[in-house]
């Protein structure tokens, strides 16, 4: 994959969207799923798909759907290969961009609920559904019942002091 170029797009143009809206359902292609794999840092993925149901509001449009995913992935305690099914909710509106919008008559403030930003009329269901996979994937997944169990201090093993200790003992014992 070239630097700059999404691993999986899929655009939409706002006026190809109807009136009642669209549903839409998408499958990474396998060149793809292994770019994602890499990028992610996952052993492979397997299958990924996603299903949009899009709604026109004015010069906007409201994304709604769901990204499903089989996640090859390293368990972080055992070390064992596992896999994670992942399905994230996507909930999105997308509005012309601050400029666009004076003339589009839309209100988009500062704060967290602005909508996303609709860029040239487009949106990207691939690069939409790569996002909600990315964000959704357990960065330290654990195989079932695997559960890490720190070492026991103790006298087993080298501690790191002894060496200073037994000198101390040999100089003449509780110089502090």
């Amino acid at each position: 994959m070239e630097k700059g170029q999404k691993p999986w797009s899929v655009p939409v143009t706002v006026e190809d969207i109807p009136d009642a809206g669209t549903h839409i359902e998408i499958e990474a292609p396998e060149a793809a799923r292994a770019d994602l794999a890499e990028m992610a840092g996952l052993r492979d993925l397997p299958r990924l798909s996603a299903v949009f149901d899009l709604a026109r509001q004015g010069a906007g449009v409201h994304v709604r759907g769901h990204v499903h995913a089989r996640l090859g992935q390293t368990c972080v305690v055992t070390l064992e290969p596992l896999e994670n099914e992942l399905e994230e909710a996507i909930d999105l509106v997308f509005a012309p961009k601050a400029d666009e919008t004076a003339v589009a008559g839309i209100d988009q403030a500062d704060d967290d609920d602005a909508p996303e930003p609709l860029i040239g009329g487009q949106l990207d269901l691939g690069a939409i559904a790569t996002e909600f996979l990315l964000l959704g994937i357990d960065p330290y997944p654990r195989k079932a019942g695997a559960e890490f169990l720190p070492p026991k201090a103790g006298t087993e093993g080298t501690r790191p002091f002894a060496a200073l200790e037994a000198l101390k003992k040999r100089m003449g014992g509780n110089q502090s």
